[in-house]
């Protein structure tokens, strides 16, 4: 075997005379039947020397598997495998524990990614070819701990072979929309990868419970599972996982129709120990579930409930009163016809150290529901609601009794700005971050109320809502104590010069985020005001304002000494002249948007990405 393999074609094999003499009638009848004796040319010495040279091409797939294993190093490893498709293979069937380690000439290599590699591979990328060139690539260097497959159907058992047999170190493996995945791949990577700890699958219809089924059974350090989309996948995946997956910290079942209340139920119940974040949605589940997280549920901190169609008031109202979910301090619902004032309530009641509540698309939450839940949630900080229709502004003075750090309102139209009395109030001092966002019907009244209750506000977000003034927001800036730090005024349509200069003049200490795109009547004299007094600020966003070249050019001469990011996109009257005034603006940028200011020359801009290399720019 050395010899064969050392072989360098030196040798002669023909010592028993002439070549031509024991063939000689056949060559005759190869060539016909010539007129006189001709010569055999040197070539055809050489074609037939090269037929009865030997080759290790010759050699069964078993003899080149014990002489690949016994390569030593990655690099030698790797040079083989590029050799054909065959040695790719044989190479890529054989196990990192079967290697033959010896001495190495390999120069060091630095994992990547928390200490192991990565490999992302997507579309006509990912192929069987390309995941045994991957397994055969870092099998030297302990092989992948991260793989992600994304868009392909060309990858099959083949490939997830070569991949369970080269990288048993496999901590964390995403499959998305690769239809030609079936169980068999599945089932390879649980026999090898031991060590799995990630399992993310989604749109991989060829999938079903058997593949899970023999994850859960073969990799025991499974903590986090991810399943989107699967609908051959159904209950006896998540019974297996209960059984076998003691450590499973996190889990989230996405659009299963398979999926029911036996899977559901009997994961909760038998890991209600461990089990920390929990998301179901789109799923064909009941009142049933719902009252076994809210018994079983006594290690969830994070609970995500979306789309949840079939299940009722009842069980939403059965999940709180359980008071099971001692733990939570996170829970988003959206779009689910269960969540009433009835059920929000009870929740508030049965979970008391909730602190991070999201409520999207939940058509029956009214003020009074809003306000008892806020009354019974005491540890609540942060309060989200989005396309709640009825709430009104009522609902938001409830909210601003409580000891809310974070208030959010988005897409709210049942907000209406009537005129009233100041409602019975106190001081909320803990609100720190305010967001209203694309609620239509609020104005100037409501939104000076706020400004009148809520002195420790430091984030400040007003997008969208074109019923506001400068007059109605003069109060929130006036009576705010502790500075704002960030200021989002976006698309407010009817705002003018003087809100900014009056922010500028009050917040220019404090403020560091300055978002005014879209206000059409924002023009050079705020640019003047924010370059007077904003000494901190580092982002500063007036796209689509009336901005010229006069006011870039006084906002480089301002006082602000650390601008990073600068955006005036879609602003028309900014032409060549500004282009100086951005180079100098340039010494601290590391961020630029000059989209849409077509006055600016394509040459004029390529010496901008010149001179500016530190920085990223947009045009």
């Amino acid at each position: 075997m050395p010899a064969l393999v050392n072989y360098r074609g030196d040798d002669d094999y023909h010592t028993g005379g002439s070549l031509c003499s024991k063939d000689s009638n056949r060559l005759l009848s190869f060539y016909g039947s010539p007129c006189k004796r001709q010569r055999i040319s040197d070539s055809c010495f050489l074609f037939l020397e090269e037929e009865k040279k030997p080759s290790i091409d010759v050699l069964p797939d078993e003899i080149l598997y014990e002489i690949f294993r016994r390569l030593s190093g990655g690099q030698a490893r790797s040079a083989a495998a590029c050799v054909s498709s065959r040695w790719l293979t044989v190479l890529s069937n054989v196990r990192n524990s079967e290697m033959v380690h010896g001495p190495s000439n390999d120069v060091e290599m630095v994992q990547e990614n928390d200490g192991f590699l990565t490999r992302c591979l997507e579309g006509k990328k990912a192929t069987d070819c390309r995941l045994q060139s991957v397994a055969v690539g870092t099998s030297a260097r302990g092989g992948l701990g991260k793989l992600s497959v994304r868009g392909s159907n060309k990858v099959t058992k083949l490939g997830f072979t070569a991949i369970a047999h080269g990288c048993p170190s496999l901590k964390v493996l995403s499959l998305w929309n690769v239809p030609s995945v079936r169980d068999e791949s599945l089932i390879e990577i649980s026999k090898e990868c031991h060590l799995l700890e990630k399992l993310d699958l989604s749109h991989c219809n060829s999938i079903s419970s058997k593949g899970i089924s023999a994850i859960a059974q073969n990799c025991p350090n499974l903590s986090s599972l991810t399943i989107e989309s699967c609908k051959n996948i159904g209950n006896e995946s998540l019974q297996a996982i209960a059984r076998c997956c003691p450590n499973l910290q996190s889990i989230t079942i996405k659009d299963c129709p398979n999926i029911g209340d036996q899977g559901v139920a009997t994961l909760l119940s038998s890991l209600s120990s461990v089990l920390k974040k929990v998301k179901l949605q789109s799923l064909n589940i009941t009142d049933f579930s719902l009252a076994v997280i809210g018994h079983y549920g006594k290690s969830i901190t994070n609970l995500s409930l979306i789309g949840l169609q079939t299940a009722s008031q009842k069980g939403f109202w059965a999940m709180g009163s359980a008071n099971g979910l001692q733990s939570l301090t996170s829970f988003t619902v959206v779009s689910c016809y269960g969540i009433t004032d009835l059920s929000l309530e009870a929740i508030g009641k049965g979970c008391g150290f909730l602190k991070h509540m999201l409520v999207k698309k939940c058509c029956f939450v009214s003020d009074k529901g809003l306000t008892s839940f806020i009354e019974a949630a005491e540890s609540l900080e942060c309060l989200q609601l989005e396309e709640c229709n009825r709430i009104s502004q009522q609902g938001i003075y409830g909210a601003l009794k409580s000891n809310l750090k974070s208030l959010s309102i988005v897409k709210c139209m049942g907000i209406k700005d009537f005129s009233q009395e100041t409602p019975d109030l106190t001081q909320c001092g803990s609100l720190r971050s305010l967001t209203i966002r694309d609620c239509i019907g609020f104005g100037n009244t409501t939104l000076a109320i706020i400004g009148l209750f809520c002195p420790q506000l430091q984030n400040l977000e007003l997008s969208g809502l074109s019923g506001i003034t400068d007059s109605g927001l003069f109060p929130i800036l006036a009576n705010c104590q502790t500075g704002l730090v960030k200021v989002n005024l976006s698309n407010c349509l009817n705002l003018t010069n003087k809100v900014v200069v009056d922010l500028a003049r009050i917040h220019g200490e404090t403020l560091k985020v300055l978002n005014l795109e879209g206000c059409r009547r924002i023009t050079d004299e705020s640019l003047a005001s924010v370059s007077d007094y904003c000494l901190l600020l580092n982002d500063l966003d007036v796209s689509k304002c009336c901005i010229t070249d006069n006011g870039l050019r006084c906002l480089s001469e301002g006082v602000q000494i650390g601008l990073q990011i600068l955006s005036v996109s879609g602003c028309s009257k900014i032409s060549n002249k500004s282009v100086p005034f951005l180079k100098k603006l340039g010494q601290t940028l590391v961020g630029l948007n000059i989209q849409q200011c077509n006055l600016i020359s394509s040459s004029l801009v390529d010496s901008l990405v010149e001179n500016l290399w530190r920085c990223d720019i947009l045009y």
